[in-house]
């Protein structure tokens, strides 16, 4: 047997002996706080989804006109077959929204997060990156040739040392300001201190705080009030925006410096036009209807409340992720597939996502969540986990 073959057998096998086998569960309908989920009507209690704008009318209104106006796609790199209106539209607004001297897009939080940390470093530089970040991050740093130095989460003693002893002439610190598996939030205003004492330049990956975190929803740095020429920060279109794709803020000067050197930006066919459509309509509303913002807390104090009376580790979330530790990947699957079963969608995060031994359950809150959705999945949670 080609040993190749042999290869994907095997690890197929071992995968499923550890309860690490991935499987795609398919949802009939849009995204929305119920769904249909393998056949079986379900509470959607996992997806990003946090101002419920994924099937909200007029963003998928915008969609359509934007498609009728400019047609279904971008038909090559923006370098290649030029700029769409709608791109410089929504790169307009990003700028607004986020109060940024210019933005530019990319095709998702990856690419975005790969496209800045490789266009920036080489082998002479040294990045620093906190042990739970993204996994985009932990690739792009590797991708980047630079030295790679982790530092315990939300550690800014330890960061501050291993800036302190660097002697690379570009440093870059890079952090998720959300924590996407824990529900935390970084430092910001303590790391962002650090940078002028040390010649550094900041990332910040605001992928789950552009629309949540602030009291506009424009993410972390509102939220801490930072405004700094060296922090850059990424924020995605997929999340609380409720579309596709993401973007890069920062100074003119970075931006120009991204479209000749990032290769994602460069090698990537770019976003349709019905997602750029999609994505200004949300910034609209997320600017405009400060009660969805409001409800997403109400529901996760909800949530957390609840959660608490169970006697549940929620690992110190500060924000609408919830993460539930139970140990093993196989404990995690069982309980997720229990809960699937009385009706209630979990994901179960498991190894190399998080490490060994802290596998989760990691709930997610939504603005379209109700009351009577909030108890009925403490409801569902407390049976499954009692087995």
């Amino acid at each position: 047997m080609n040993p190749m073959l042999e290869y994907i057998d095997e690890e197929l096998l071992r995968l499923d002996s550890l309860g690490l086998l991935r499987n795609l569960k398919t949802i009939h309908g849009p995204q929305g706080p119920k769904a249909v989920v393998n056949g079986r009507e379900a509470l959607i209690m996992c997806s990003n989804d946090y101002l419920g704008l994924a099937g909200h009318p007029l963003v998928k209104e915008a969609a359509i006109e934007a498609v009728q106006k400019w047609g279904a796609g971008a038909g090559a790199s923006r370098l290649v077959s030029g700029t769409m209106e709608p791109h410089v539209m929504l790169e307009e607004r990003i700028k607004s929204f986020k109060r940024a001297d210019a933005a530019l897009l990319f095709n998702s939080g990856y690419n975005a997060n790969l496209g800045v940390i490789s266009a920036l470093l080489d082998r002479s530089s040294e990045v620093f990156s906190d042990k739970l970040n993204h996994a985009s991050i932990v690739d792009a740093c590797v991708l980047s040739r630079a030295k790679v130095r982790r530092y315990p989460s939300r550690d800014v003693n330890v960061l501050e040392r291993l800036l302190k002893a660097s002697q690379a002439k570009k440093k870059l610190v890079v952090t998720d300001s959300v924590f996407s598996m824990d529900g935390t939030i970084a430092p910001l205003r303590d790391i962002t201190g650090l940078l002028d004492r040390y010649g550094a330049m900041l990332l910040v990956d605001d992928a789950h705080a552009t629309g949540v975190l602030g009291p506009g929803g424009r993410g972390s740095l509102e939220h801490f009030n930072i405004s700094h020429p060296a922090v850059i920060t990424m924020g995605t279109l997929g999340k609380a925006l409720g579309s596709f794709g993401a973007f890069i803020t920062g100074s003119s000067a970075l931006i120009d410096l991204m479209v000749s050197k990032a290769r994602p930006f460069i090698y990537t066919t770019a976003l349709p036009p019905s997602v750029c459509g999609a994505a200004i309509k949300a910034f609209d509303i997320v600017e405009n209807e400060p009660g969805l913002r409001q409800r997403l807390w109400e529901n996760t104090a909800r949530l957390k409340e609840g959660l608490s009376r169970l006697g549940l580790d929620i690992l110190g979330s500060e924000t609408p992720i919830v993460p539930i530790k139970v140990g093993t990947a196989k404990k995690a699957v069982d309980i997720s597939d229990r809960l699937l079963e009385n009706g209630v969608f979990i994901q179960a995060i498991r190894p190399p996502t998080v490490p060994e031994g802290t596998s989760r359950l990691r709930m997610t809150l939504s603005a379209s969540h109700t009351a009577e959705d909030i108890d009925s999945a403490l409801s569902a949670l407390r049976e499954a986990l009692d087995g």
